[in-house]
């Protein structure tokens, strides 16, 4: 997988503290801004823990799911840097969640850090890896996009999302393989009772 930059000076999750804690509104485009070549996996973490939280986003997080999915075709397609319109760049990430949102994350990403070590790092160097990463991250946010509102459905595609942007981004396969279990369970969840609803709706009718 191409890299995105796993030699980082301090933990992301004090770099996204600081962050948080900035002047200004904490936007999109402010957050590719300061994650730099890392972008694609801090954006990814960052967007889909709005809904991987229980925390109230005031609806964003589909707006949020729909930017992940943008942003995962463009690392398929071999981008190297994002590109979004500059109305989505102004979004605010974490809704009106806001500071209580920020903690979480904080707090979370400090947890994972702490039991995390590079583990088979090769696979994270190869183009056909970053191409399996986009693909997975754009399959999971679609699931939790589609899932049905209100059902705390999308909880597990979007934290698959999140553990396995994180492990790609510290190179740490454990992590990443945990992220994709989730996210898989996610999405047969999503599947299956999307699939009782559809019946129940069909003999109501």
């Amino acid at each position: 997988m191409a890299r995105t930059d796993s030699t980082v000076d301090r933990p992301l999750s004090d770099q996204l503290e600081a962050w948080f804690r900035g002047s200004g509104p904490r936007t999109v485009g402010g957050l590719i801004d300061m994650s730099g070549e890392k972008s694609f996996a801090v954006v990814f973490i960052v967007l889909m823990a709005a809904p991987a939280l229980p925390l109230p986003t005031g609806g964003v997080t589909h707006v949020l799911e729909v930017v992940t999915m943008l942003v995962a075709l463009q690392l398929i397609a071999g981008r190297k840097s994002i590109w979004l319109p500059e109305s989505w760049k102004k979004l605010e990430v974490g809704g009106k969640s806001g500071q209580r949102f920020a903690t979480k994350l904080v707090q979370q990403l400090r947890r994972l850090e702490r039991v995390s070590r590079p583990r088979l790092r090769g696979l994270f160097r190869h183009r056909l890896s970053t191409t399996v990463f986009g693909i997975l991250v754009l399959a999971l946010s679609l699931t939790a996009f589609v899932a049905p509102p209100f059902s705390g459905l999308d909880t597990l595609p979007a934290l698959g999302v999140v553990l396995l942007a994180l492990g790609v981004l510290l190179e740490d396969a454990l992590i990443a393989l945990i992220g994709a279990a989730i996210g898989a369970i996610g999405a047969i969840l999503v599947v299956f009772l999307g699939s009782l609803v559809v019946d129940w709706i069909g003999q109501l009718v």
